[in-house]
C-alpha cells in the first residue's frame, strides 16, 4: 500500500503519534495494540475541542484496524461506530463522558477511514453492509471482547443493527441513531417517491463514472457539503471540519463507497463470504437485544420515522428525539444526550436479564 506526502501531513493532523505514522508509511509493521490512550482537549474559537491522543492498531485477519481507546481497561466494552463521510472524532467527547464512567470505550476506524487499511492488497475493496459488521465481530476476536454495547450513526448505525441482529450474543445492549437501518439489495429496487429520491442524489451520482471521478477530486468538499445539508444546525468550524476529513484521505476510501452505493441499488455484487449473511438480512430480522433508538429533530438526512421501526426490537426498547437543533451526526452534536443513552442501554440490558 502506497501513501504520498500530503497523505503523511493530513494523517498527522488527526493521530498525532510520531511512531504510529513512521511505521505506517516506512511500509513495516504497524504498532500493535497497547493498553492506554488518552483523550486530550484543544481550545478552537472559544470551544473546547477534544482529540485523540493515539490511534492503535490491531490486525484482524482481512484488515488492519486503526481505533481509539479511553477508560479503564476492565471496564464494560463499548464500541461506537461512526458513519459517512464523518470518523472517529464524532466520538470525542461522548468517549470522554463514557470514560469518566468507567466504560473501556472503542472506536474504530470503519474499511476505507484512516489509519484501517488491507495488509493484502489483492483484497477486494468491498463497501456491502454485511462486511462492515463482521468487520467489527473480527475488531472484538482480535480484543478478546466477548460481549460489547455497541453504538453508532449513519453507516455506523446499520453495522450496529447487523452485529445486533445476527450476533445477539456478542451485543450487551444497542444504541442506534435514526433506529433500523437494515437494508437489501432486493428491498432497494423499489421506488421511492420523487421528494425521497432527491434526498439520495448522492447515491444516484456515485451509480455514475462521474461520481466516482468527481468524489476522488472533491472528497473534502463533498462531505463538507453533506455535513451541512445533513446537520443545517451545527455551526462546526473549520478545524473539527479537519481535524475529520483526514480520515478521507485514506487509499481505499472512495472505492470503499462508491462500491456501497453501488451494492445498495444492486449494480456491484457483493463477496460470497458474504451470501448467506446478507440472506438472512434480507429477511429484516428483528432485534431481540436491549435498544435505545435517537433522532434529532434537525436531521435532514434521509432517514426512517421512528413510528415505522418500533416493531424490529423485540427486547426492552426506548426512543428519543433530541431537541436543540440536533442533525445528522448526533453523537458530536449532542455527545451529552448519546453519552446518557449508552448508560441507559447498560441498565436496559440489565433489567431484561433479570
Amino acid at each position: 500500500m502506497t501513501f504520498n506526502t500530503t497523505t503523511i501531513r493530513r494523517l498527522l493532523i488527526t493521530t498525532a503519534t510520531v511512531l504510529l505514522t513512521t511505521t505506517l508509511f516506512a511500509g513495516i509493521n504497524w504498532v500493535q495494540a497497547q493498553n492506554n490512550t488518552h483523550l486530550t482537549s484543544h481550545n478552537s474559537n472559544n470551544c473546547v475541542q477534544l482529540s485523540f491522543d493515539q490511534i492503535k492498531q490491531i490486525n484482524t485477519g482481512v484488515l488492519s484496524i486503526g481505533y481509539a481507546e479511553a477508560g479503564p481497561a476492565n471496564g464494560q466494552p463499548v464500541i461506537l461506530l461512526h458513519g459517512w463521510p464523518y470518523d472517529i472524532h464524532s466520538y470525542t467527547k461522548v468517549s470522554a463522558l463514557l470514560a469518566a464512567k468507567g466504560y473501556r470505550v472503542l472506536v474504530p476506524y470503519l474499511r476505507g477511514y484512516g489509519t484501517t487499511h488491507f495488509p493484502d492488497t489483492t483484497t477486494p475493496r468491498n463497501g456491502e453492509q454485511a462486511a462492515f459488521a463482521v468487520d467489527v465481530i473480527d475488531f472484538m476476536n482480535a480484543l478478546k471482547i466477548q460481549k460489547a454495547i455497541i453504538g453508532g450513526f449513519d453507516w455506523g448505525a446499520r453495522t450496529a443493527n447487523i452485529v445486533a441482529a445476527l450476533w445477539p450474543e456478542r451485543c450487551t445492549a444497542l444504541v442506534s441513531v435514526s433506529g433500523y437501518l437494515i437494508g437489501s439489495q432486493q428491498a432497494n429496487q423499489s421506488p421511492l417517491s420523487p421528494q425521497a429520491e432527491q434526498s439520495w442524489w448522492y447515491q444516484f451520482y456515485f451509480a455514475t463514472e462521474r461520481g466516482r471521478l468527481g468524489y476522488e477530486a472533491n472528497r473534502r468538499d463533498f462531505a463538507q457539503l453533506i455535513w451541512q445539508t445533513a446537520s443545517p444546525q451545527w455551526h462546526f468550524d473549520d478545524t473539527v471540519f479537519t481535524q475529520s476529513a483526514a480520515a478521507f484521505d485514506n487509499p481505499d476510501h472512495v472505492a470503499i463507497v462508491i462500491n456501497n452505493y453501488r451494492w445498495r441499488l444492486g449494480l456491484v455484487t457483493g463477496e460470497a463470504r458474504y451470501n448467506d449473511l446478507e440472506k438472512k438480512l434480507a429477511t429484516f430480522p428483528v432485534i431481540t437485544v436491549p435498544t435505545v433508538t435517537l433522532e434529532g429533530d434537525a436531521n435532514e438526512a434521509p432517514h426512517p420515522d421512528p413510528g415505522t421501526y418500533t416493531s424490529r426490537f423485540t427486547g426492552k426498547y426506548v426512543h428519543h428525539t433530541i431537541t436543540g437543533g440536533i442533525g445528522h451526526n448526533l453523537p458530536q452534536e449532542a455527545p451529552n444526550a448519546f453519552a446518557d443513552a449508552i448508560i441507559e442501554a447498560a441498565g436496559l440490558a440489565q433489567d431484561q436479564a433479570k
